[in-house]
């Protein structure tokens, strides 16, 4: 009887805690995305059509989720590189480093727009010389690439960092010692490990990017058919009171950053077995 009641989780049963689970995830998720899908289609088909796959909707879809993809790239680079330091080296100042790649969690996103656009507007402190040879950030499609390059980097950076902790130096060792060359080790022992954490680092900084709003608008120029980015598009829709143009808008973007994240998800899945 002692062992029975040991052995009985202190959590509610099966039945309970799907129907909450459930609950919770149709009131947070599912019934706003519902009222979303409902409202794109007040208009009808052809309204739909126009407002979801207008030129301008178009280009502004193509800067999006192009920057996104962009900036989650970088993001896997240079943030598989972040993370490497700050799991393998003692250094002084780590605590405070590792605690400055979490600022774009903890700054308001309104606040990291004005500091990049002060950073690399065309008189700011960047800006002024990368004017001076020709190659201005600010206001230009770059501007977006750069600013959700900023918001990313921590979510690949704190995705990789329990993963390159259980890499063994061990296994890399003796890898080495059986004549792997640096760069073997690399490719065939640490990146194969590191994959489904860096697909899934990957997935987090574009699902992010795709729908930022406020460090965007400060430093992107917002000029139709050029820098301005879809959630842009959205707002200015909703100040026109057009509020089915805009429903429609979202749920292009929400149908497209769903199917690359599946796939992502799966190719992710893919991995772990083939590995398995």
């Amino acid at each position: 009887m002692l062992m029975a009641k040991i052995s009985r989780s202190v959590l509610p049963g099966f039945p309970l805690s799907m129907g909450i689970t459930l609950f919770w995830l149709g009131i947070i998720v599912l019934v706003p995305l519902s009222a979303v899908f409902a409202k794109s289609a007040a208009g009808g088909w052809q309204a739909f059509v126009a407002a979801a796959v207008s030129e301008r909707a178009l280009a502004a879809y193509k800067l999006s989720f192009g920057a996104a993809l962009v900036g989650a790239a970088i993001n896997c680079l240079f943030g598989l590189i972040v993370a490497w330091v700050l799991v393998r080296y003692d250094f002084r100042g780590k605590r405070l480093f590792g605690a400055t790649i979490d600022l774009p969690f903890a700054l308001p996103t309104a606040v990291a727009g004005i500091a990049l656009a002060t950073l690399y507007a065309d008189t700011g402190l960047i800006g002024e010389q990368l004017a001076e040879v020709d190659l201005p950030i600010a206001y230009k499609p770059a501007a977006v690439v750069l600013a959700l390059t900023f918001i990313g980097l921590p979510f690949v950076v704190r995705t990789l960092e329990p993963v390159l902790a259980e890499v063994s130096q061990e296994t890399e060792e003796a890898a080495m010692t059986l004549g792997a060359s640096r760069m073997q080790t690399i490719a065939r022992v640490i990146l194969p490990t590191l994959l489904p954490a860096l697909a899934t680092g990957f997935a987090l900084a574009f699902a992010r990017g795709a729908g930022e709003y406020g460090s965007v608008i400060f430093i992107a120029g917002n000029m139709p058919f050029h820098s301005e980015i879809a959630p842009l598009l959205i707002v200015t829709q909703l100040e026109e009171y057009d509020f089915a143009g805009a429903a429609s808008i979202a749920v292009i973007m929400l149908l497209v950053s769903f199917t690359i994240l599946m796939v992502l998800n799966l190719l992710q899945h893919w991995q772990r077995k083939r590995m398995a």
